[in-house]
């Protein structure tokens, strides 16, 4: 019986010992860190008006219209809901997916005057896998840039330039691709940036 306690007492001691580091120390450690540091990320990456806050670098809106670039398409929710982030779950042979996706080309092609054949980059007719993914390609912009220059009465060039600003390099120059983030984009074509 006695040494039953003792294990007890043991058990006891350590599970709270674990708790306040793993569940205190630890936590307000990497706040302080994050703060110290990296006050920006840490806190969600806002980009803020007038004291209001319309968007995080970190998270797609959607853009409808002929005046914005659009996103990829969302499968978080009813469509960009930071709150139920995810994929669709559908695998490469669900033919769910492949009507979806052809949908989605034909969709594409249309509203950028594209030809019946003309290629289509893969993140503008799949998801991502967060269901929030903010940039889009190099390619997928450039495809957009005519619809959006038109629309708002704007050059090719004027576009493309403004695109170029907010394009963002590989990861530390060697991993993943450039790419755009689509609210950026956006709110610099309105002048909010």
């Amino acid at each position: 019986m006695k040494a039953l306690i003792t294990e007890l007492r043991i058990a006891i001691v350590s599970t709270i010992a674990l708790a306040v580091i793993l569940c205190g120390i630890y936590p307000a450690f990497v706040w302080v860190v994050a703060q110290g540091f990296f006050p920006r990320e840490a806190n969600g990456s806002l980009i803020t008006e007038k004291a209001t806050v319309i968007g995080s670098r970190l998270l797609a809106q959607g853009f409808a219209g002929e005046r914005y670039f659009h996103p990829r398409p969302s499968a978080a929710g009813q469509g960009y809901d930071a709150t139920s982030s995810g994929g669709s779950n559908l695998g490469p042979i669900s033919q769910k997916l492949i009507d979806t996706v052809k949908q989605r080309v034909a969709d594409y092609r249309k509203e950028n005057g594209l030809g019946p054949d003309a290629p289509v980059p893969a993140d503008a007719v799949t998801t991502s896998a967060s269901g929030l993914d903010p940039h889009i390609s190099v390619q997928n912009a450039l495809l957009q840039a005519r619809r959006v220059a038109y629309a708002r009465g704007m050059s090719d060039e004027g576009i493309r330039r403004r695109m170029e600003e907010q394009t963002e390099g590989r990861t530390l120059w060697i991993f993943g691709e450039p790419r755009v983030n689509v609210l950026k984009l956006n709110l610099t074509l309105d002048g909010r940036r």
